[in-house]
């Protein structure tokens, strides 16, 4: 078995410098579809990253009344730690709130107004982070009628249309993505076949003289790998020389967003390497596939 597969990567490193030219021009289909597959798969992770980002920003908000006594502060609070639909509470005091708002007036460059006033005008609150937008009806509902509510600012509209944007997002970028995959499949195979037809005589001869099945198939296999892992190779490169503006675009694209992307690199040389390897041996096999069954 060893013996076999040995002699299959000496006759597919043969066969690939034989035809080079066509090998070649097999190895650059596969890197720009591979660079096609990428890219688009890093704009993909950055949006859905940003999709999380803003999923987590919504939230309900409920202002406590000025003259709650602190024990219904304190019973609100453990109620709503609670609810299995809140992913964390967080109490704002007045001052806090005040502090907020000053800040948020510096950052803006305008002037705050709030020096002038005798007194704190702001009221306390919960904020109240959700595991699911969804859920903001149902914890504004069941919050609002508590005796140390004065109001809930409840964006369950907002939450409605975050929801059916990410999921039309979500669904449409994986489709989008399964149609890349399936484009890039049938170039590679179409083009790895131009490759296997250039050799049709050297297959009929092997299947004349009784040549197996497995024979035939194998080197080529083992070659569509190697232009596979050479395409995957040459992407990694090019990705890796372009590391630098791409990050700068990713930052640039979403810097309103404290977005991280430390394990895009990792999954992009998983995804490349994989999709070259697959594509390459898929191809192969397919191509071959055809003058085998004749």
């Amino acid at each position: 078995m060893i013996g076999f597969v040995v002699f299959s990567l000496r006759r597919a490193w043969q066969g690939f410098w034989r035809n080079a030219l066509m090998s070649l021009a097999a190895t650059a289909t596969m890197v720009l579809m591979l660079v096609l597959l990428a890219g688009f798969w890093i704009i993909q992770t950055g949006l859905l990253s940003a999709l999380d980002f803003t999923e987590q920003k919504v939230e309900v908000v409920a202002n406590v009344k000025t003259d709650a006594p602190q024990s219904d502060i304190d019973a609100l609070q453990a109620k709503l730690t609670a609810m299995p639909q809140v992913a964390g509470v967080t109490f704002v005091t007045r001052d806090e709130a005040l502090a907020r708002f000053r800040q948020s007036m510096i950052d803006q460059g305008r002037e705050d107004l709030t020096k002038y006033l005798d007194s704190n005008p702001l009221t306390a609150s919960f904020e109240i982070k959700l595991r699911d937008p969804s859920f903001s009806a149902v914890v504004a509902d069941a919050i609002r009628q508590d005796p140390a509510v004065r109001n809930v600012l409840d964006t369950k509209d907002t939450a409605k249309n975050v929801k059916t944007v990410t999921d039309i997002l979500r669904t449409a970028g994986s489709v989008i993505l399964l149609v890349i995959g399936v484009i890039v499949l049938f170039i590679i195979v179409n083009t790895i076949r131009l490759a296997v037809v250039a050799r049709s005589e050297e297959i009929e001869i092997m299947r004349l003289v009784g040549a197996s099945d497995a024979f035939i198939r194998w080197p080529f296999v083992f070659e569509g790998a190697m232009v596979g892992l050479l395409g995957a190779a040459i992407t990694l490169g090019l990705l890796a020389v372009l590391a630098d503006p791409i990050g700068r675009f990713m930052v640039d694209f979403f810097r309103v967003l404290p977005l991280s992307f430390g394990s895009i690199a990792r999954d992009v040389v998983v995804i490349v390497t994989g999709a070259g390897l697959g594509l390459g041996v898929l191809g192969s096999w397919l191509s071959v596939r055809t003058y085998l069954i004749r």
